[in-house]
């Protein structure tokens, strides 16, 4: 028997639709973990990532009714958390640099072996990234968004975020070398 992945906590959002908070609750409870997570990868300020999560949180339960299961729950408040952490970092003035007029090209030679590196090397490589190289690695790497998407979130070209990307995983291997 296949199972809707999008409609897994139907009942509940449907109750906070309908405004119980209690349901609220649980769905705070749910996810509010992992969205921190998701803010963290992008403000590394423990209480800028508190913050951005609790305005996601309600900006959430105010527009919940426009939540039209065409994804999962989670899938819809991790862009709002994403979006909310990138234009916390805006307002701070971190602001990703236009690579628009550069070409850059990597080899093969820049690439490492995954068996060969540690797993928490690589979180303090991208810990040590500048903070617009840190934000490309997150939404690329570790949030899975393509280029387009990345262009559309920063609102930067799509040519300008894979060369940000490139240049980005060019410093990410060799910080990680250097450890």
């Amino acid at each position: 028997m296949a199972t809707e992945v999008r409609f897994t906590h139907k009942s509940l959002v449907e109750s906070c639709k309908k405004g119980h908070s209690g349901s609220q609750y649980e769905l705070f409870e749910l996810y509010v973990d992992a969205m921190f997570n998701v803010s963290m990868r992008f403000l590394s300020s423990k209480e800028d990532a508190e913050d951005v999560v609790q305005d996601s949180f309600v900006d959430a339960f105010k527009s919940l009714k426009s939540f039209k299961y065409e994804s999962s729950f989670g899938a819809w408040l991790k862009r709002i958390v994403i979006n909310k952490s990138i234009n916390h970092l805006r307002a701070k003035r971190i602001t990703v640099v236009p690579m628009d007029d550069h070409e850059f090209h990597l080899t093969n030679d820049e690439t490492l072996e995954v068996d060969a590196v540690d797993i928490k090397k690589v979180q303090l490589g991208i810990s040590k990234l500048p903070k617009g190289y840190k934000q490309i690695i997150n939404l690329y790497l570790i949030e899975g968004y393509d280029h387009v998407e990345i262009g559309e979130i920063l609102g930067i070209a799509t040519a300008t975020s894979k060369s940000q990307y490139h240049r980005a995983k060019k410093k990410l291997v060799k910080i990680i070398k250097e450890l």
